[in-house]
């Protein structure tokens, strides 16, 4: 299954001693076609599996020659289910005398960590509750219908058109296959460049350490400097717009997601339909890229004022909670920033457990606090505003250290 000096166990030999392994040894293992991961200190090949990843190669692969075992809890949720694929996949264990994860990490913040999951776990904040998301559906539908009876009562004017396109904005959604696809990468690995999609975004923006890199080899494609400025223009109004409605359809077609197709189709035609007698064809798609401009702007704002001020760089190699700690900071929580950031404003909480409900995060965030407390780890809290204004300053600052790079190699 190996190399010269790789174990030579087969999954099939039921009853045999598992070959004992160092991390010396799996560390070799984390290239194209030739993954290993550790989780709860066994030993797995990934590596002609992962294409077959439910969740995706990359996302799996980001993890190789890594213990894994954090992240395999925070992205299954039938964790017996899941063992049953992974039993063919298993080449060994680590050796009793190798810590449980390589490299310089907190043990006892790892313990805590999963001794909190359990707790969390124990008090059934997993579970979602259908009412919740029944309410949340007829939300949606509910603004749907109130945007549609705004035109048939007051008429397609600037006014109520203006209005309908905001309503609507907020009440949209993607394929739930290719979001997960993409959002499962930024929680594995957050805030890291070439693993999370979100902030690989060079060459047109220059975000943490890559503003340092590109200013040392005199790499300007665009005014960094500048960019708080242009991220008005080229940012928030195409980034739906263009690249997740190319991406999601793109998605849809390549992995044969046919139900979302469908169920996506089913929403342009409703829109069409619905709008098509009152603006005509040029008129009902204007209105669409109106409403998806409008929820770019939204979707950008609400998402990444947790995460461009915050740290952004290359692969730490940090346990997994250090790690999305390091990524994220929440937003003051009220009724209606709960509301209106669709409970994002919670992002820690969302971000250590990517799986959970989204009504149980002001349940879990005390709990997360005092972890948090207990190990001298930052537990960030901003108000709204001041959350939408550090991502300009954050754009600047990045920019003004290109230009500082730039100018003085």
């Amino acid at each position: 299954m190996g190399g010269v000096g790789e174990p030579d166990w087969e999954p099939g030999q039921r009853g045999a001693p598992l070959p004992t392994l160092r991390w010396e040894q799996v560390r070799r293992h984390n290239l194209p076609g030739d993954k290993w991961l550790v989780i709860e200190r066994r030993v797995y090949d990934i590596s002609r599996w992962a294409q077959r990843h439910p969740g995706g190669s990359r996302l799996i692969g980001h993890h190789g020659a890594e213990d894994a075992t954090d992240a395999f809890h925070a992205f299954h949720q039938d964790l017996s289910f899941v063992r049953k694929f992974l039993q063919p996949l298993l080449i060994g264990e680590l050796a009793p005398e190798e810590p449980s994860q390589d490299g310089p990490q907190n043990t006892q913040l790892i313990e805590d960590f999963r001794a909190l999951r359990q707790a969390v776990e124990d008090m059934k904040l997993f579970e979602a509750k259908p009412a919740f998301f029944g309410l949340l559906l007829g939300h949606i539908l509910a603004m749907e219908v109130l945007a549609w009876l705004m035109i048939y009562m007051l008429g397609p004017g600037w006014v109520p058109s203006t209005l309908a396109a905001l309503i609507l904005a907020i009440s949209q959604g993607f394929s739930a296959h290719w979001w997960n696809f993409r959002h499962f990468q930024h929680h594995a690995k957050p805030n890291i460049f070439h693993k999370d999609p979100d902030v690989t975004v060079a060459p047109v923006f220059l975000l943490g350490e890559s503003s340092v890199e590109y200013g040392k080899k005199k790499r300007r494609y665009l005014p960094y400097n500048h960019q708080h400025l242009y991220f008005f223009l080229i940012g928030p109004p195409l980034l739906t717009l263009v690249n997740f409605e190319v991406e999601n359809l793109a998605y849809m077609l390549v992995c044969m997601q046919w139900m979302d197709l469908l169920w996506a189709a089913s929403f342009y035609a409703r829109f069409l339909l619905s709008y098509i007698p009152f603006y005509g064809i040029p008129g009902a798609l204007l209105l669409f890229v109106a409403v998806r401009v409008l929820e770019s702007h939204w979707f950008v704002w609400i998402t990444q004022m947790n995460h461009i001020p915050r740290e952004i760089g290359h692969e730490k190699h940090r346990d997994w909670a250090s790690s999305q700690l390091a990524a994220t900071c929440n937003v003051e929580p009220s009724l209606f920033i709960d509301w209106f950031s669709g409970h994002l404003n919670f992002q820690i909480e969302h971000h250590l457990f990517p799986t959970m409900p989204r009504h149980n995060y002001r349940r879990v965030a005390p709990l997360v606090k005092a972890l948090c407390a207990k190990h001298g780890l930052s537990y960030e809290v901003k108000p709204f505003l001041t959350a939408l204004v550090d991502i300009i300053r954050s754009l600047k600052k990045s920019g003004n250290v290109w230009l500082e790079a730039y100018l003085h190699q």
